[in-house]
């Protein structure tokens, strides 16, 4: 099972390079839930936002929901890292 699990999070991490909405959604939903990685709130709301700068308004309202969750420096953090990737991608 946790092959399973890693090997869908390298399709998706792969299509998210390719800047695929949806892929980015899913990589921001494996990362809030935990779903075959340790729940991380600050890589979630980076993966939620770069789907939400794609048109995605499911990613958007997580986002929101997670920065409820999240101190001002994990979202700042999270910003940050979203336009990191931004920039190499």
């Amino acid at each position: 099972m946790a092959r399973v699990q890693h090997e869908m999070l390298q399709e998706s991490e792969l299509a998210a390079e390719g800047g695929k909405c949806d892929a980015l959604y899913e990589l921001g939903l494996i990362y809030s839930t935990g779903n075959g990685v340790d729940v991380d709130l600050v890589t979630a709301h980076k993966w939620f936002n770069l789907a939400a700068m794609r048109g995605s308004e499911a990613a958007r309202s997580y986002r929101a929901e997670l920065a409820r969750e999240m101190n001002a420096a994990q979202v700042a953090e999270a910003q940050r890292q979203a336009r990191e990737w931004l920039a190499a991608h």
